[in-house]
């Protein structure tokens, strides 16, 4: 038993260094973002995963990305914003409107987004974009 004693306090620090180093929460870079699999046109940092379909329902089309460090209580980081800007997005400013959640718009788009901790959605309503494009083309 003593001659594998050290063979076993190595293999737990092996197994405890792995989990540490695992489960550490990183914070996202904000530098490179991709199209948004509902609005290839709305940018979303290319850290983000998601799944390869959108979630579609009646009045929504979203997509939910995960992504680590991301925190609810602190919104929308400043990169992110000047990035959805920099793509011609404008930020809607309303009465419903929280920190973490958001309404922008380009053209006859409108795109709802949300934070929450670890995850975003990104959300495109189906009404408001039949709406905005029968007023439009009047």
């Amino acid at each position: 038993m003593k001659q594998n004693r050290p063979l076993w306090i190595l293999l737990i620090v092996c197994i405890l260094s792995v989990s540490l180093i695992g489960c550490g929460a990183k914070e996202p870079k904000w530098d490179s973002f991709e199209g948004a699999l509902n609005e290839k046109s709305f940018p979303v940092p290319e850290e983000a995963s998601s799944p390869d379909r959108t979630t579609t329902n009646v009045a929504m089309d979203y997509v939910r990305y995960s992504l680590s460090g991301l925190k609810e209580k602190e919104g929308l980081p400043d990169p992110y914003l000047e990035a959805i800007e920099a793509w011609g997005w404008k930020e809607q400013k309303g009465a419903e409107d929280a920190g973490n959640s958001r309404v922008f718009q380009k053209d006859s788009l409108i795109i709802h987004l949300t934070v929450h901790d670890g995850y975003f959605i990104v959300m495109i309503p189906k009404e408001k974009k039949v709406a905005i494009k029968g007023l439009k083309s009047k």
